[in-house]
């Protein structure tokens, strides 16, 4: 089965086919990175009309690398919830129409499902796994039992953690995107020059719960306070030590939910899952836990229309279509806790 994806949750403006779910015949791109620079964050007004603009472009650029001719289109798979709303409906109206238009059916994705299907694009990894889902605007802990049963086992109670990593870039003028920005410059930097405090959270309702709100307040407003003797307090250093804490906070929950639940497979999508020291700090749950651990490649871990066509393929399979009357939604779903 050939399935056409849509991704325009927020400023990546993304169409790609892909074949039974794991064959990649093109995964096209188009980033605004440049239309929300001179704002050091995405203008919702902006990210709407860019994809206006571009996604008809985007779409036949990702048929001619294909291989493929629309009337090879078995059906559609497009994000619909979360992100922002404005976007959202550029990518859901094209694709309502594409659907009409070729007589094909589509079907609306969940965006952060589609994250964590997207290591199956180059691994198969078997149900079920620990999935740790990292980006600018979700964290979540989850046992993943298959492309569309999560069980949710801790998400952030505040910020996101690439929210945090925005907002430090951001603060200190260290560059946008803010994500990759700090990643460059904390392999220049020194981790220890700060010693910045992280939440306890540790019982109870919030045993694999992340915060990221105390963390951004000490670095943003009480930077002096946590410099170490010795140290300068240059970018580098305020990049290198923040990116440690931001990911330690993270690692505790996913080593004890790991050993808790004796995983023996984690897996790891989202924007922030590009990131140097979070990979190399994933990598070495294996030889303490045993666990394997698995990313997709970094193309694949931002917002991407592959992921999308991937995990739409399956609800198509299975004849999961969606109605006309689909809708948007900005806010993340409410997927299933333990019990």
């Amino acid at each position: 089965m050939i399935v056409l994806g849509i991704e325009t949750s927020c400023d990546e403006c993304s169409v790609a086919v892909v074949e039974d779910g794991t064959k990649i015949l093109s995964n096209v791109i188009a980033t605004q990175s440049d239309q929300h620079a001179a704002y050091s964050g995405v203008v919702p007004e902006i990210a709407s009309r860019t994809h206006t603009e571009w996604i008809m472009g985007v779409y036949r650029e990702a048929l001619e690398r294909s291989g493929k001719t629309r009337v090879e289109i078995d059906g559609i798979a497009v994000t619909c919830r979360p992100g922002l709303s404005g976007s959202l409906v550029v990518g859901l109206s094209f694709a309502k129409g594409l659907s009409l238009a070729l007589g094909v059916p589509f079907v609306g994705v969940d965006h952060i499902l589609a994250h964590l299907y997207a290591v199956q694009l180059e691994n198969a990894v078997p149900y079920p796994f620990l999935g740790v889902l990292v980006s600018g605007g979700h964290t979540m802990l989850a046992v993943v039992k298959s492309y569309d049963d999560v069980e949710v086992l801790g998400t952030t109670i505040d910020d996101a953690c690439g929210e945090a990593f925005d907002k430090i870039a951001k603060q200190f003028d260290m560059g946008y995107p803010g994500g990759s920005a700090i990643d460059s410059l904390a392999r220049r930097g020194a981790a220890d020059a700060y010693s910045f405090p992280k939440p306890s959270l540790h019982k109870g309702d919030h045993r694999y719960d992340v915060s990221y709100s105390g963390l951004k307040t000490a670095v943003v407003h009480h930077l002096e306070k946590y410099l170490n003797a010795g140290f300068e307090a240059t970018r580098e250093n305020i990049a290198a030590a923040f990116e440690k804490t931001a990911v330690e906070i993270l690692m505790t929950r996913v080593e004890r939910a790991v050993r808790d639940f004796r995983f023996e497979r984690v897996v790891a999508g989202g924007g922030v899952a590009a990131n140097t020291y979070f990979r190399s700090r994933m990598l070495e749950l294996t030889g303490r836990t045993g666990a394997a651990v698995f990313f997709p490649s970094l193309k694949l871990c931002t917002d991407n229309a592959a992921m999308v066509a991937g995990i739409g393929y399956h609800y198509l399979r299975e004849q999961k279509h969606s109605p006309d009357t689909l809708d948007v939604s900005a806010r993340v779903a409410v997927f299933r806790g333990r019990e």
